[in-house]
């Protein structure tokens, strides 16, 4: 069998691993002749995965026998449509993809279902009265972007229109959605569906730089703290259900991201993939299921193995690391810290030569890292000892990492 992998960041890297592992030839296709998965795959093609006819014509000449992507929403779009256009297996339809990739088809079939979430206006433009009847502060979001991009938090009409320009340019149709700000602690569900129900696995913070109005992930962690308690539990298992539902998902990974307010729920939105970056770890090292290897599962046709289990891993934690401005060329002290058993595993995800720009979404972070503790203390001990030591250094020799993005673990219910 070949398979066809569309981006090539760092899940593709334990994607295209686990393809060879099943005897599976392995074809990548990546816009950026640096992705990081390259090396790993038995060829790789520099071609604009979000160009339809490029990467049909590519599975074609290939002969594949099915495209697969994982972690990522709007390129599953991409793998969902050509896959449909060829006759090829996809775990879902286009209309589907369409539907769960951007952000206004979503926000109506939430209000169609039942499924709680911010009041919203659908809009080509900002002299569109219904903006009048929102509440400020309003979040600004191009309907179908990725990373945490163009997505800001506007406190008067001034912001609403920088932001608005913002997001209008970011957005590859030029949509974007305007909704008023729900104030509560972010909650991020990874489940999966499987034959019509909807299975937690689990539940968790993400953690974000809340700076000029964006919204930029730099930790995710494991349990979720104290705030979501049984009720909660019990609407986020009732919402999961109600979202598979709702968009027909049979058999489907399931990444919601929610606000609570510790009484209510809010829904920001939802993918049927899995989590990104190194979300894929913090589900192995917390309850044993190996997602990716499920989502494989899915595209074979095969029910997948998604039981939990007891890791004996109380606190998990994905930070992310951001940097100053600066072209990156390597790592330091990370090794060392593994070799310590201080870190559990990291990861660079951006190639030497990486322009880092600052903090501007989740697609600025240049490497992760992946740490388990008993208690909050001993993360707390260990963590201090990692960020005092490890480095991200540019081509002038200069430690350009963002240590200050890293602050102790505090809240965590155990």
């Amino acid at each position: 069998m070949k398979a066809l992998i569309v981006a090539g960041g760092l899940p593709q890297i334990e994607l295209i691993r686990q393809l060879k592992e099943r005897g599976i030839e392995t074809v990548l296709a990546d816009g950026s002749p640096k992705a990081i998965a390259a090396p790993y795959a038995d060829s790789f093609h520099v071609i604009p995965i979000f160009d339809i006819e490029a990467v049909k014509d590519l599975a074609v000449k290939e002969q594949v026998d099915f495209l697969i992507t994982v972690c990522a929403d709007q390129v599953l779009l991409v793998v969902a449509q050509v896959a449909e256009m060829l006759g090829l297996p996809c775990y879902i339809d286009y209309e589907t993809a369409q539907d769960v990739s951007d952000k206004i088809r979503m926000k109506r079939i939430f209000a169609e279902n039942g499924i709680p979430t911010s009041r919203y206006v659908q809009t080509s433009g900002l002299e569109d009265p219904a903006i009048e009847e929102l509440c400020y502060p309003l979040v600004v979001k191009p309907v179908d972007a990725y990373s945490s991009r163009g997505v800001r938090k506007a406190k008067n009409r001034e912001e609403l229109e920088t932001f608005y320009k913002e997001a209008q340019h970011i957005s590859r149709s030029g949509g974007v959605i305007v909704e008023e700000f729900f104030e509560g602690e972010e909650i991020s569900v990874d489940a999966f569906v499987v034959n019509g129900r909807a299975k937690i696995l689990i539940v968790t913070n993400s953690e974000k730089v809340k700076d000029e109005g964006r919204f930029v992930i730099f930790r995710g962690r494991y349990p979720a703290s104290s705030g979501v308690n049984p009720a909660i539990l019990k609407q986020i298992e009732e919402i999961c259900q109600k979202i598979a539902d709702a968009f027909h998902l049979v058999n489907a990974p399931l990444l919601v991201q929610l606000l609570s307010d510790g009484e209510k729920v809010s829904v920001l939105e939802f993918c049927a993939r899995t989590g990104g970056n190194m979300k894929y770890l913090l589900i192995k090292y917390s309850c044993g299921v190996d997602v990716i290897s499920a989502t494989i599962d899915l595209f074979l046709g095969r029910t997948p193995d998604v039981e939990t289990k007891d890791t004996g891993n109380r606190i998990v934690v994905n930070d992310f690391i951001y940097c100053h401005p600066g072209v990156f060329d390597h790592l330091e002290g990370f090794e060392e810290m593994q070799k310590q058993g201080l870190i559990n595993e990291y990861h660079a995800v951006r190639a030497p030569g990486f322009e880092a720009r600052g903090v501007t979404s989740s697609s600025d972070r240049v490497a992760g890292m992946n740490i388990v503790a008993q208690t909050v203390e001993e993360f707390n001990r260990k963590h201090r000892i990692i960020v005092d030591t490890v480095k991200v250094i540019d081509t002038e020799g200069r430690d350009i990492m963002r240590h200050d993005l890293l602050p102790d673990l505090t809240d965590v219910s155990l």
